[in-house]
């Protein structure tokens, strides 16, 4: 029950994360027209879901599996890094890694965290939350299913408030929506179970595109 608690509490999106600050594209689809509906808003999810699977979980299977922080560790950590194109994305990934760090020290205060801290200073390379979340969730207790489903969560519950604070979709209807899209996360996450970062893929263009005209848009509530 102590574990589950945690769990819960890590996954709260009062967590000062800074993942609120970002709707990962959302905000532009809306404004361009490339989402008019909820329908479409649906569709948008899912895919939006899947490309997080395809691209992300096998990165975080990859760091999960790797039992010390070795020059293996390096070789995914710069893979993850080179694949970060969008300057705003790269940026806000970078940042929600920091805040991370922070939190889990915070809450895990000891060497575990502190070894994690130093080897990312040593190597001088960039603290992208996907790369660190399961480094510190795994010296944490957590298994490895638990990662996947709180990393969707995470990804899911981002998404839906983005758009009930765009005012697209209302807030029953938004939670209802991420409700029911829980029932997907064993089918999205299926294929990607046992995959390492070499066989990481995107799957959805249409979204990087939607992140990169993020930045003309004259008046922003979302940094992306």
């Amino acid at each position: 029950m102590n574990k589950y608690a945690r769990l819960m509490h890590l996954v709260d999106s009062s967590l000062p994360t800074g993942s609120f600050a970002n709707s990962s594209g959302l905000e532009s689809s809306i404004t361009f027209g490339m989402i008019k509906d909820v329908f479409q808003f649906k569709n948008y999810l899912y895919s939006f879901l899947q490309q997080s699977a395809s691209m992300d979980i096998p990165f975080i299977n990859s760091c999960f599996n790797h039992q010390n922080l070795d020059d293996n560790l390096l070789q995914v950590t710069e893979s993850y890094n080179a694949t970060m194109l969008v300057p705003s994305i790269h940026k806000a990934s970078v940042i929600q890694g920091k805040n991370w760090l922070r939190l889990m020290a915070s809450f895990y205060p000891g060497d575990d965290t502190l070894e994690i801290s130093t080897w990312f200073s040593k190597h001088a390379i960039p603290i992208h939350f996907v790369i660190l979340f399961p480094l510190c969730m795994k010296r944490a207790g957590f298994s490895l299913p638990d990662i996947h489903t709180m990393y969707l969560h995470i990804v899911l519950r981002d998404q839906v408030s983005a758009a009930i604070r765009l005012g697209f979709i209302g807030a029953m209807e938004g939670n209802k929506l991420q409700h029911d899209f829980y029932t997907l996360f064993d089918d999205v996450l299926e294929k990607y179970l046992t995959k390492g970062y070499t066989e990481a893929s995107r799957s959805a263009f249409l979204l990087d595109t939607a992140q990169v005209f993020h930045e003309f848009i004259y008046s922003k509530l979302f940094q992306n």
